[in-house]
């Protein structure tokens, strides 16, 4: 029955990695050897199991580069362990299948660390563990098991904690490979059906904390990701400069990097008040992607991690786990304010032959207001004063794409509005690029942090201007104002978007307060473990050691771990029974010894020939106040151990016994104080 319970737990987490025909496998395995079980087949031969196991790696390596490599080898090693399940024959097999679950637990939590699937394959590796103290144990106790393999696990925990802290954060042996498809999120080219993918998603793609008690205001926070400079008519793409910076950046080996991405942009900060500067920390959740999140002008310190000449973040490696990193954003400085020509050009460029119409209004809007401010603002004011319509289903457009959206549906979502005003500020001369990235985020009240899921991401347009650089314009907020300063949720209906995919969609729990604030509860409990453990860097281990240790030297690192190390180990080896201090295991005696011990030190110690009733006169005699509460506790004690009691009766003396116990005691201090106090 472990065994059983063991294997399908073991498989339970690696639900995602495991394909439709290892699954198969795995479930005839079980079932064959519930049958072997029961009597009802006959263990396979070992030749069968070894040619299952031959074929089995023969059509995983052939189709490893369609599924992934890691994933191959993970599907790998569970039709071993299944394959291993039906063959065993000894204690030693069991051995080979718990060792080999044990591994697979390991290889499990690489992949999934947050702070539930820990607790979940904390209580699989509990599971494990019965089975390994089945094998060595004659009591056929269910009970029993679960007890010694909780109490194993709790006794590690100590030491885990200690080896945690102390141990060095040195880099990773080796890295796990990417699985070969990236997680939901942006995509690096927008087009106009992009964005309503995501808005139906309410996965988690970051978290961020501002440094302090600074709160921004949701309309100020646009968390830049992408830049795209090239428009073909259909979608906005990077340009390849940056594609090529950004994989100069990835392979340290490259020797070549386009001009304009060697040096880091300049940032222009005459009127720049310190107070402006925002520092604030990023939990990236994975995406299998290189870029990262920042508000206007962010820059890190932080190593594998650059700004590129578009001002975004970039990481070296694909974000494959939570990645924790520290950002400063000045939000009052200007973004290159010289722009040079080749880059001008670039953001000028329009498709020839794309949208007529659209192109008439933008030379109208350039006649009509010479002054580049005062043109984009009419730009803007433009979409208040025609009756267009924010909408996440909007109508579908021919070839001339932002001329059906513009003129004929006027119903879109944010990258039809970016979309149209950059392309008419190009069209009137102006340098123009579409950004997209989150806008907004959920405030955690409790833990102090905003929650920026998938859902909440947007597009919107930059601008360049003569002495300003590249200005953010936003369309989408004259469309839809509660959408920027007030969230996503203020706009759309959850049902109708996030949640419409949801079994919980239709149940209007999002509106439950109860249900909001358990969900917000449940956030914070994750987000503290990837700050604290996931996120437990050198820095935060050098500030802990030094809260503990004063000045951190290699002396005092010593002495604690020799000194946290040995109090483990004497607690396991006393809890294990190597180390014994003659302490009865009757809860019962060690209560009347406790007391008797109090009263020797009152010159009333009982002698070793003494009953419990002679003994009990004698204290009656020498302190009075004692009298009647000592001869109760005599009297329960006696009861239990020399009078057959049934179970009723022994649990209501045993009670009784331990809270006169705890009154005798509180007493006898009590007098002992006194008494110095007079004498004094």
């Amino acid at each position: 029955m472990w065994l059983l319970i063991t294997n399908v737990a073991i498989l339970s987490p690696l639900y995602q990695q495991v394909t439709v025909w290892s699954l198969a496998i795995c479930t005839i395995c079980i079932i064959w050897r519930v049958g072997i079980y029961l009597g009802k087949v006959a263990r396979p031969p070992r030749w069968l199991v070894t040619a299952l196991a031959f074929f089995s790696a023969m059509t995983l390596a052939m189709v490893a580069n369609k599924i992934g490599v890691l994933t191959a080898l993970i599907n790998l090693l569970i039709l071993g362990y299944a394959l291993k399940y039906i063959e065993m024959r000894s204690r030693r097999d069991v051995q080979v299948v718990v060792l080999a679950g044990y591994f697979l637990i390991a290889l499990t939590f690489l992949q999934q660390q947050s702070v539930w699937s820990s607790l979940h394959l904390l209580l699989v590796t509990l599971i494990n563990t019965c089975v390994l103290i089945s094998l060595y144990h004659d009591e056929n106790n269910f009970k029993y098991a679960v007890k010694l393999g909780t109490k194993i696990l709790l006794q590690s925990v100590p030491l885990a904690i200690i080896l945690f802290i102390v141990l060095p954060r040195l880099p990773p042996l080796w890295m796990v490979p990417p699985q070969g498809a990236a997680k939901t999120g942006l995509s690096n080219t927008v087009s106009f059906s992009n964005i309503t993918e995501l808005t139906r998603s309410s996965e988690l793609a970051f978290r961020a904390t501002f440094v302090g008690d600074y709160q921004p205001i949701n309309a100020s926070l646009y968390w830049r990701a992408l830049v795209m400079e090239d428009y073909d008519g259909k979608q906005w793409q990077q340009n390849a400069s940056i594609t090529a910076a950004e994989n100069a950046f990835a392979d340290k080996t490259s020797s070549k990097e386009p001009t304009r991405t060697l040096t880091m942009p300049s940032l222009r900060m005459e009127n720049l008040d310190s107070d402006t500067a925002l520092s604030y920390s990023v939990i990236a959740e994975p995406s299998g992607q290189h870029w990262l999140f920042g508000l206007d002008r962010a820059t890190s310190q932080d190593s594998g991690i650059k700004m590129l000449a578009d001002f975004r973040l970039y990481a070296s490696t694909p974000i494959e786990q939570q990645k924790l990193y520290n950002v400063t954003s000045f939000t009052n400085a200007n973004l290159q304010v010289e722009l040079p020509l080749a880059q001008q050009q670039l953001n000028l460029r329009l498709p020839e032959g794309q949208n007529p119409r659209t192109l008439a209004l933008a030379q109208q809007f350039a006649k009509r207001y010479p002054n580049a401010e005062d043109r984009l603002t009419a730009m803007m004011r433009y979409f208040t004063e025609q009756p267009y319509f924010y909408t996440l289903r909007p109508p579908p457009v021919g070839k001339q794409q932002i001329d059906d959206f513009l003129l004929n549906n006027k119903a879109g979502f944010c990258v039809h509005y970016a979309s149209a005003f950059a392309f008419m500020a190009r069209a009137t001369g102006l340098p123009a690029r579409l950004v997209s990235g989150y806008q907004g985020g959920e405030y955690n009240q409790a833990a102090g942090y905003f929650s920026i899921y998938q859902y909440m991401a947007h597009a919107w347009v930059e601008v360049w201007l003569v002495d300003r650089g590249w200005v953010r314009f936003d369309p989408t907020a004259m469309i839809a104002p509660e959408r920027i300063e007030q969230g996503f949720d203020a706009f759309f209906d959850p049902q109708q978007s996030y949640l419409a995919d949801s079994p919980f969609g239709y149940l209007g729990l999002q509106s439950s307060e109860f249900i909001k604030q358990l969900r917000m509860q449940f956030a914070s409990v994750d987000y503290f473990w990837s700050v604290w453990v996931l996120g437990f860097n050198t820095n935060k281990q050098q500030r802990v050691l030094e809260e503990v240790l004063g000045e951190v030297t290699r002396t005092k690192l010593a002495i604690f771990l020799i000194v946290s190390l040995g109090i483990v180990g004497l607690s396991i080896a006393y809890s294990a029974g190597l180390i014994q201090f003659h302490r009865s295991s009757d809860k019962h005696l060690n209560a009347y010894y406790a007391v008797c011990k109090l009263l020797k030190k009152d010159n009333l110690a009982r002698e070793y020939n003494e009953g419990p009733q002679a003994y009990n006169q004698r204290v009656a005699l020498a302190n009075p106040s004692l009298a009647t509460d000592f001869n109760k506790f005599t009297d329960y004690y006696i009861a239990i151990q020399y009078q057959v009691l049934n179970k009723k009766a022994q649990k209501r003396l045993s009670r009784l016994l331990i809270k006169q116990s705890r009154r005798l005691k509180f007493i006898i201090i009590k007098q002992k104080l006194a008494l110095n106090k007079t004498n004094t």
